[in-house]
C-alpha cells in the first residue's frame, strides 16, 4: 500500500515535550488523530476523511484541510 501525500505538511505538538510532527499523509494525519484526547465533531470529520481517503474516494488534500481544523479544536496545531 501506497502512502496518500499531502502538501504543505501540516505541523503539530506532539506528547512529547518540544517535539512537533510534520504530517504530510493521510496515514500520518491518521495516526496522529489517534493519539489525541479531545475528539470533538472536527476530529470525527477527519478520521472519517481519513478512512474515505485511503480507500481513494477522497483526495488527500481534503484530508490536509480537515487535519488541520482538527488540530486547531485539539490545541495542538502549530504556526
Amino acid at each position: 500500500m501506497s502512502l496518500h501525500w499531502f502538501s504543505p505538511p501540516v505541523s503539530v505538538r506532539t506528547g512529547r515535550l518540544g517535539v512537533a510532527y510534520q504530517c504530510n499523509s493521510v496515514e500520518g494525519a491518521a495516526e496522529q488523530l489517534l493519539k489525541w484526547t479531545k475528539r470533538g465533531p472536527k476530529w470525527h470529520s477527519a478520521v472519517q476523511l481519513c478512512m474515505d481517503a485511503m480507500v481513494d474516494q477522497v483526495k488527500p488534500d481534503v484530508v490536509r484541510r480537515a487535519f488541520l481544523e482538527a488540530a486547531k479544536e485539539e490545541g495542538t496545531l502549530l504556526p
